[in-house]
């Protein structure tokens, strides 16, 4: 228990400070805008639905930001409890006497790695919520508890690469066909709020995303031992600076300790293993597979980071950790696992929330009405210089880009209606703003009135997200039912 704790506040105690989270990818007010965009219904592809939906009708009643703090921090304990909860279930399995020192091994394992530290780095929140939970669902589904499982799976969903790892890993993981086709169905059903938009706007990116999101190599290990250790991000900005003085050779000599216990481990997480390890060394090996997939098939766009498929490899990180049979040998794996990235507590005070600068003015004065900015960009800099998502983005229903241009090649191009957008107000054509549904036009100091009225939002976002937030409840009432049967 105090291993767990010290190792949660290890990676968590920059976000107990005041203010809002802003860091990179990551951008949450304490009162987002309940907007077409958060409910995936944007300018652009449904890539953070269901959670800016959530947020914003969250952030009516307590502050987003101090949501998000709480759910990160415990589903970090959630990952420690689950580690022990794996360790003990798969070392009765297996003929092995309770370790404590194995239970540890575990925790840091499912904690501490390089792909949890990365992520949190770039600011991708929601998506290490999912790696957090992927343990306890694994654990829950080789344990016959299927209605833990799908909790995790919907807790996993609030980003749609989450929902997609979590059902695969709660699939595999079952026992017995009926478990499988429940963890099937539950992970679809909370895969609708992205799902539906997503086959509605038919969304491919670009071929030349899939190489800009390649998995990197990293000091001394290349490419694939980047991988093997559970590193590799795209970003090189977004990793620790002991990774790039070449401690990801520890995470190397981790995956060869672990692999010594593999006979124990259950096969479906081995299987996970090699489909995250072997699908993100196909990403590297292979980008115009990747890139062809990516823009010619719907939805295919959500593999093109193609680094984050190793998460499916961490249920079986843990529990190998878990079945070291030598408490010296769990022993070293507690002590790799922190060798990899030593400086994780120190990197991560990035993550500590700032005042970010929102024009209250101009939201009152929109008044849900679509806002177009001319030339801006989507992102902002932070006091320090930190790049980050701009805010207006978040407090109001903004006619957005989505451009994104990576060392100078166009990976996504500009969405049509800010392109649409663009060329009307470049010509002062009020009207042809109005039919694009802008209402407001902010040009450096100019504001401009379009008359158009505020949009209506989305009815069938607003469903989507009413259905994922009554999942859970569902599920307990289908239990609790089967359970008076």
């Amino acid at each position: 228990m105090a291993w767990a704790v010290l190792l949660v506040g290890a990676l968590t105690w920059p976000l107990l400070a005041p203010g809002e989270l802003a860091a990179r990818d990551m951008l949450v007010l304490d009162q987002p805008a309940l907007s077409a965009a958060a409910l995936g219904f944007g300018d652009t592809a449904a890539r953070n639905v269901p959670q800016d939906g959530v947020l914003a009708l969250a952030g009516q009643v307590v502050p987003a930001s101090w949501l998000v703090r709480v759910l990160i921090i415990g589903a970090a304990g959630l990952a420690a409890g689950a580690a022990a909860w794996l360790t003990r279930l798969l070392r009765a399995r297996a003929g092995l006497a309770p370790s404590a020192p194995a239970a540890a091994a575990a925790m840091t394992v499912a904690v501490l790695n390089p792909f949890i530290v990365e992520r949190l780095l770039q600011g991708h929140w929601s998506l290490v919520i999912a790696a957090w939970l992927l343990p306890g669902v694994a654990a829950a589904s080789l344990a016959g508890r299927p209605l833990l499982a799908g909790l995790g799976v919907i807790g996993a969903s609030l980003t749609p690469s989450g929902a997609l790892l979590a059902t695969l890993t709660a699939v595999a993981a079952a026992r017995g066909r009926r478990h499988r086709v429940g963890a099937l169905l539950v992970g679809l059903a909370a895969s609708l709020p992205w799902l539906v938009p997503g086959v509605l706007a038919a969304s491919t990116a670009p071929s030349a995303s899939a190489a800009a999101f390649a998995p990197r190599a990293e000091a001394w290990v290349g490419t694939a031992g980047a991988l093997l250790g559970l590193g590799g991000i795209w970003n090189a900005e977004a990793v620790p600076a002991s990774r790039a003085a070449g401690f990801a050779v520890f995470g190397v000599l981790l995956f060869l300790v672990l692999a010594t216990a593999w006979r124990r481990c259950p096969r479906p997480l081995l299987l996970l293993a090699v489909l995250g390890l072997g699908g993100a060394t196909l990403t590297w090996l292979a980008p115009g597979l990747t890139g062809w997939a990516v823009e010619h098939v719907p939805g295919a766009g959500l593999v093109r980071d193609g680094q984050k498929l190793v998460m499916l490899a961490i249920p079986a990180y843990v529990a190998l950790a878990g079945l070291m049979r030598r408490e010296w040998l769990a022993a070293t794996v507690l002590a790799l696992a922190v060798l990899q990235v030593p400086d994780a507590p120190r990197e991560l005070t990035v993550l500590r929330p700032a005042t970010v600068a929102v024009d209250e003015e101009l939201v009152a004065f929109a008044g849900g009405r679509d806002v177009f900015f001319p030339g801006r960009s989507g992102l902002a800099t932070r006091a320090d210089g930190l790049v980050i998502v701009d805010p207006a983005t978040k407090a109001m229903s903004v006619v957005e880009s989505g451009a994104l241009v990576v060392d100078g090649r166009v990976v996504d191009p500009p969405s049509p209606r800010w392109v649409a957008a663009g060329e009307a107000w470049a010509r002062r054509d009020l009207a042809r703003l109005a039919e694009l549904g802008v209402g407001v036009v902010v040009d450096g100091g100019t504001v401009v009135e379009t008359g158009a009225a505020a949009r209506p939002l989305p009815v069938p976002g607003l469903l989507l997200l009413a259905w994922w937030l009554a999942l859970p409840w569902g599920l307990l009432a289908i239990a609790a039912a089967r359970r008076r049967d």
